[in-house]
């Protein structure tokens, strides 16, 4: 790609002897803060191509009879007069009243520059700000409300976008207070720019409706709920439900009941009309998740006197049922499984807008390498369910907190299998109740305050003697026991909202998860046990568990971004427990974090496999799969997006580069882990490091993701091994003495490229 980008000779071959690319925009005389934004005057056909762009184009387009890359920009001189009128324009809508531009074109090697230079003149200053508004309770709702609304004061530059921008919040005041029938023509301005000192008197007129005294203001009265069929049809006859003295419901669906429609229309009857309000109906609803389309109520006036609106509100069902099948395929190094899955979706059970989701996935891994005889090494077993319902129900009359957006209580049940080979069999029973809300457009809060989960697991009893022979006793504590936990869980989120973005923006997310405490007191107060560590003969858990996701995006102009994440955490257990339950640990590797890894194979800290089991190829080949956990978790990563080409197949193509860092720890010292554990002395040498590049395909509505990742630095070596990119970089392709060291002291292979593929963005 850098070879054929670097090519820019081949920008030019196609090109007719009477033809020139344009390659460069120069802008001259304008002011520093408005230079940058000039360029943008500048017609779109006359900006220079992306060189990828117009490179995809020439490849595959086929002069145009595929949508694919750009055609080349050529220089056409009514475009550039238009784009130098069109600079002068913008120049005096920024105060520079007097303000010329003259063009120029320099063509070297059919390779255009389009010159632009501007004579700027005085700057235009505001002096005196006044206003004429004939209905008097408009006039003083403006100077109620002026004080926060207005962009125009004396001193300031004349800016016809400022005017601009005062009109539109004038507009929006009234349509907030009643005035259902003002529009936007009724605001006009009055500019004196006679005097000689560059100054102008600026005068906001707003007039009446022609032959009335004032603007009338408008109330809510009654509202009609219409739902179609799901085509969009409304066939027969269908009986009209008088819910209240306000709303009145008809359902030509048969499918729902109004009280979950009704309390997300925020118009109630007797309120003033409020364009907000008739926004938030539209937006809540749409948010639903059940209708396609959501259009905005519509009013009609009630034919008397009384300035009263009639609220109707018109909605398309989306299809009840849907059902969708997923897969993924996993490959490396003579590893190779599948993942598929199906989840069933009925968004409107028990006509409550409720949704559910029924999820199965099955997952497999094969290892044609193992010395147990290849084929299946660990295979995994998930069914759940969840309802969803967009209220919060409480034994608390609380009220509709949808605001900011629709909130939710959740119903969550999942079981899940796991066996993995010559090793353990493992199965959870998950139940939880989870509310979240959004307090405001930047703040979320989830609340978990049940979440209870039973999980047993039965260790292979050759592995089990293997462990024990080695003095591993947590691991087969950990894995091979059968345990209760339950335990609340506070999430906050800023900024969530902003993800999709390109502004600079701080992104946080943390969470707090609590377990034990209540198994704790019920053993305590009901004597279910002599051994207050269990509750009905069962072990419980208690532990405490913080995570921290902290990120810094910086805009550099376009879709050019960098983003910073620190990502910490820390589970401590406590109480009856000595150890975190295995599903509570901490874990890296893998597509989202340190990219460089497989998922769960890094750490923890310093912990080389291949020393701590040193000649033992049994427990060796049978641990190879186990997850690599810790107590204590801190990844960073520090990625820089950009983008490639606007039209690559039907996507847009987007590039990143990477740095990640981080481990896992162990909380203290463990005979299996050793060097596993957490020494603030020792943090840089136990830190891992990757290096790598991506590509995304940005399609709109989903992004799919391709990472390459390198080894940089990987923490189970010691001195200058290490730096295992620069030390060994001769094996990055092949296998050399290093690699062979690896795979006779650890018996598996060294790999210093991972590959992932991912949906959304990483972090």
């Amino acid at each position: 790609m850098l070879l054929f980008l670097a090519s820019s000779c081949g920008l030019t071959h196609r090109l007719k002897d009477n033809e020139a690319l344009v390659r460069k925009i120069t802008i001259k005389g304008v002011d520093k803060q408005f230079s940058e934004a000039a360029v943008n005057y500048v017609d779109k056909e006359q900006q220079p191509n992306n060189a990828l762009n117009l490179k995809l184009y020439y490849w595959f387009s086929k002069n145009g009879k595929r949508d694919i890359g750009e055609s080349p920009n050529l220089v056409d001189s009514a475009l550039v007069e238009f784009s130098r009128l069109q600079i002068q324009k913008f120049l005096q809508n920024k105060g520079y009243l007097k303000a010329k531009v003259a063009d120029s074109i320099v063509v070297k090697k059919k390779k255009a520059e389009l010159i632009f230079t501007a004579t700027e003149g005085s700057l235009f200053k505001i002096r005196k700000v006044s206003d004429s508004i004939a209905d008097k309770k408009m006039k003083a709702l403006y100077g109620a409300n002026a004080f926060r609304l207005t962009h125009i004061h004396p001193g300031d530059r004349f800016d016809t976008d400022s005017l601009a921008a005062e009109r539109d919040e004038m507009y929006l005041l009234m349509k907030r207070n009643g005035y259902y029938d003002f529009f936007r023509q009724y605001i006009s301005f009055n500019s004196d720019t006679t005097f000689n000192k560059s100054i102008a008197d600026v005068q906001m007129i707003i007039d009446n409706p022609p032959g009335k005294s004032a603007h009338p203001i408008y109330r809510i009265n009654n509202t009609l709920i219409t739902v179609s069929t799901s085509t969009g049809r409304t066939p027969g006859k269908v009986d009209t439900m008088q819910v209240d003295s306000q709303f009145r419901f008809v359902d030509f669906s048969k499918k729902f009941r109004p009280h979950i429609i009704e309390i997300y229309s925020f118009q109630k009857k007797g309120d003033l009309y409020n364009i907000d309000k008739q926004s938030l109906t539209t937006s809540r609803l749409s948010e639903l998740n059940l209708f396609r389309n959501v259009p905005n109520p519509t009013y009609e006036k009630l034919p008397d006197s009384t300035n009263r609106l009639n609220t109707k509100i018109d909605l398309v069902p989306l299809k009840q049922m849907s059902n969708r099948v997923e897969g993924e395929f996993l490959f490396n190094s003579g590893r190779y499984g599948f993942s598929a899955g199906n989840t069933f979706t009925d968004r409107n059970i028990f006509k409550t807008a409720a949704i559910l989701q029924i999820k199965f996935n099955y997952s497999v891994l094969f290892d044609n390498g193992s010395t147990t005889g290849g084929g299946i090494e660990n295979q995994e077993f998930k069914l759940g369910g969840t309802v969803t319902y967009p209220q919060l129900l409480t034994p608390f009359n609380l009220p509709v907190l949808g605001k900011y957006g629709v909130p939710h209580t959740t119903f969550s049940s999942n079981y899940s299998l796991f066996f993995q080979k010559g090793l353990v069999e493992r199965t959870s029973f998950a139940n939880s109740i989870t509310y979240d809300f959004t307090e405001t457009p930047d703040k979320v809060h989830t609340l978990t305050p049940i979440d209870i989960e039973f999980s047993t697991g039965k260790i292979d009893q050759v592995a089990r003697d293997s462990l024990l022979a080695h003095n591993y006793y947590s691991y087969v504590k950990l894995i091979g026991r059968t345990i209760f936990s339950s335990g609340s869980t506070y999430t906050y989120q800023l900024n969530a909202n902003k993800l999709n973005t390109y502004r600079d923006f701080l992104y946080f997310r943390g969470s707090i998860d609590v377990g034990g405490n209540t198994l704790w007191a019920l053993s305590k107060i009901f004597h279910t046990s002599k051994d207050t560590a269990t509750i009905f003969g069962y072990t419980f858990a208690q532990y405490a568990k913080g995570e921290i996701d902290l990120r810094f995006y910086k805009s550099f102009g376009g879709e050019k971004q960098l983003v910073w994440r620190i990502n910490p955490g820390i589970g401590v257990p406590y109480g009856n427990s000595s150890q975190l339950v295995f599903e509570k640990n901490f874990y890296t590797g893998g597509a989202n974090d340190i990219r460089a890894w497989l998922p769960r194979t890094l750490g923890p800290g310093q912990f080389n496999r291949g020393i701590a089991y040193a000649g033992d190829t049994t427990t060796l080949q049978r641990l190879k799969y186990l997850d690599q956990f810790g107590e204590i978790k801190f990844v960073t990563n520090l990625e820089y997006r950009y983008k490639l080409a606007d039209d690559f197949f039907g996507s847009k193509l987007k590039g990143a580069v990477f740095i990640d860092a981080g481990n896992v720890w162990r909380l203290h010292k463990q005979v299996e882990n050793p060097n596993g554990e957490f020494r603030l002395n020792d943090l840089w040498q136990s830190t891992a490091m990757g290096i790598g590049t991506g590509l995304r395909f940005d399609l709109g509505f989903f992004i799919f993701r391709f990472d390459a990742a390198l080894k940089f630095k990987d923490p189970e070596f010691t001195g200058p091994d290490q730096w295992v990119l620069i030390n060994h970089f001769d094996e990055l392709f092949h296998t050399g003495d290093f690699k062979k060291a690896y795979k006779a002291s650890n018996y598996d292979s060294f790999n210093f490229m991972q590959l992932n593929f991912g949906i959304g963005l990483p972090f």
